[in-house]
Parts: structure tokens; sequence; C-alpha cells
């Protein structure tokens, strides 16, 4: 189906904000470990040292070549704040981790179809402005977002990220520590920027 957020350019040195949902808004995730595949899926990609696979073939190593700054795991779709070095490794990257999710779902719940309702959906992020607010659109998706489990923001306030994490290039924009938190806490500047956040999410 076409969309704005479709991804039409594939730009180096650019900020996307990627999301996805379930077919027919189903659940894509169901337990911890739905969870945690799902994010081992992104460590597989972009950790460091290279994974291999049970018959030592190297999987994809896109270290380097992207970084994930932000996301958010919620029961029926996930945000991710990703910012692509070199071309094409946002595409291979998205078709790697929802590819291997699907077989991984299907699998473990005998069932067969699509699990996303259409392939990702991907806005580029031209601004610092509105970076930070995107940023915190994502974190405080949760209703429960001080406490939700599958969100990047503890790495935001102080605990330190994994080495497939990067959230520096938002963190820095922030003079000190606790000024994050002060943002995200801030529900009257949320609420001027979501109108506008929504329009470009195209129908989440």
């Amino acid at each position: 189906m076409p969309s704005r957020n479709v991804v039409k350019a594939d730009i180096p040195d650019t900020f996307y904000h990627v999301y996805a949902r379930g077919h027919c808004r189903k659940k894509i995730y169901h337990d911890d470990k739905d969870y945690r595949v799902f994010l081992n899926l992104i460590k597989r990609y972009l950790n460091i040292e290279t994974e291999y696979d049970a018959n030592g073939i190297p999987y994809t190593n896109l270290h380097g070549k992207i970084e994930l700054t932000c996301y958010c795991l919620m029961p029926n779709h996930f945000h991710l704040l990703l910012y692509q070095i070199d071309k094409h490794a946002l595409p291979r990257l998205m078709r790697g981790i929802m590819t291997s999710y699907s077989r991984y779902y299907n699998k473990k719940y005998k069932s067969s179809g699509a699990l996303f309702e259409t392939t990702y959906k991907a806005t580029i992020i031209m601004s610092d402005r509105y970076l930070i607010h995107i940023s915190r659109y994502i974190h405080i998706n949760p209703e429960d977002w001080h406490t939700h489990k599958y969100s990047s923001l503890p790495y935001y306030l102080g605990k330190k990220p994994p080495e497939w994490l990067q959230p520096i290039k938002i963190t820095e924009l922030f003079p000190l520590p606790n000024e994050y938190e002060i943002f995200v806490a801030d529900y009257e500047d949320y609420k001027n920027m979501l109108d506008e956040i929504k329009f470009d999410l195209a129908d989440r």
C-alpha cells in the first residue's frame, strides 16, 4: 500500500524513524521470550563481533553501517530510531530482523502467512528538534512508560547501554544528564508536537 512513510529515499548519514505493526493489529509479541528474541536479532546485526549460525556461517554484520539510537517494543508494533551511515544498511537490517522474527514466530505459534501488516514504514528525520521529539514519542508510547521493560529509556537515564544501542547522538543534545528525563516528562510540550508526529506516522 503506497504511503508517504514507505522508504523512497536511501540516504546515508540520515536518521529514520522506523515502525511496523502486526497484521490486522494482532500481537507480534506474546511473552518475554518473544521480546528477547526480537532484541537478540537486533544484537545479531549490530554487535561489534560477528555472530555465527549453527553451521558456522556468519550472519550479516552491520556494525558501523547503521546505528540503533532508540527503541520501544509494544505488544502489536515496534518503533526504532535508526541512524543510517552507509547506503542500503537500513533495508538490509530491517529485512533481516523481520524475516527472521517472522520465521521464529510462525514456528513457535504454528502459524503461517504474514506476521506484519505491511513492510516497515520509515520517516526521514531532518532536524535535531524533531529528532528529540520523536525519541520522546517512542519512549512514552506505552502507558507504563516509566517501567516498560522493552524500551531504551533506561539507557537515556543513566544505565549503561549495550554495544548494539548508541543513544549518544540524542543524549549529547542535552547539556545536563537529567535534562532528557525532564524533557520526556514535559507533557504540555509533548502534546504540542503530537499532531505533527501522528501525521507523519500515517495512521500507526
